[in-house]
């Protein structure tokens, strides 16, 4: 999980290195990517990278619970019914907090 926050960490920097640049290309008065046909505008990509951003600080916040279960040892015990999470689910997804069945309860 430790790796996984590392590269988090390195994809947030990049992220927002790339939303500053776009910031300052959006502020340029000299900039009118709205009529350029040839790809996204600013404006896209601005939406496309904040929104993946997003979903990064979300992941990182994420991890750092499942940090916090382990030091505290209640990893791999589900948030909602208390039985262990399953080897295959934590694989796949390390920060999960339920189980398979109290996340599928969770989605319907």
């Amino acid at each position: 999980m430790r790796e996984r926050r590392a590269e988090i960490d390195t994809e947030l920097g990049g992220l927002a290195q790339t939303l500053v640049e776009v910031r300052e290309a959006r502020g340029a008065e000299s900039v009118d990517d709205e009529h350029d046909p040839e790809g996204p505008t600013l404006s896209s990509e601005w939406s496309r990278i904040h929104g993946v951003h997003g979903e990064l600080a979300a992941a990182s916040v994420a991890v750092d619970a499942a940090l916090d279960r382990v030091a505290s040892g209640c990893y791999g015990v589900c948030a909602r019914c208390g039985k262990p999470i399953g080897f295959a689910r934590l694989d796949a997804r390390p920060e999960a907090t339920l189980c398979i069945a109290c996340a599928r309860a969770a989605e319907r």
